[in-house]
C-alpha cells in the first residue's frame, strides 16, 4: 500500500460533496469535499506501489487549463485502470459542479 499526495491550483471552494465508486477488484472509490480556497488537494491510497508518476500524469492531463473549485479529493484505489480512474473522477466532479 502506498499513500500519495498532490496539489493543484483551484478557485473558490465547492459547495457539495460526492462519493462515487467502491473499493473492489479493479475499481476505486472517490470522495470529494469542499477544500481551502485556491487549492485542489488529492490524496491517493493505492495498492499499486511505485505508481506515483502514472497518477501525476493523469491528474496533470485532467486538470490542465481547467478552472476547478477548491476540493479535497480522497481516492482509495484497488488497481483500477487509468480509464476507470478518469471516469470516476469525472463522475464525482460532475456531482459537485452541477445542480
Amino acid at each position: 500500500m502506498e499513500t500519495l499526495s498532490f496539489e493543484f491550483p483551484a478557485g473558490q471552494p465547492a459547495f457539495g460533496r460526492a462519493l462515487v465508486g467502491c473499493v473492489g477488484s479493479g475499481d476505486l472509490e472517490v470522495l470529494l469535499e469542499p477544500g481551502l480556497a485556491g487549492k485542489l488537494s488529492i490524496q491517493v491510497v493505492t495498492s499499486v506501489n511505485g505508481s506515483e508518476a502514472r497518477w501525476r500524469h493523469l491528474f496533470e492531463r485532467m486538470f490542465a487549463g481547467q478552472s476547478l473549485p477548491a476540493l479535497c479529493i480522497d481516492i482509495h484505489d484497488f488497481g483500477a485502470t487509468p480509464g476507470v480512474v478518469r471516469l470516476r473522477l469525472e463522475q464525482a466532479l460532475e456531482e459537485v459542479t452541477h445542480d
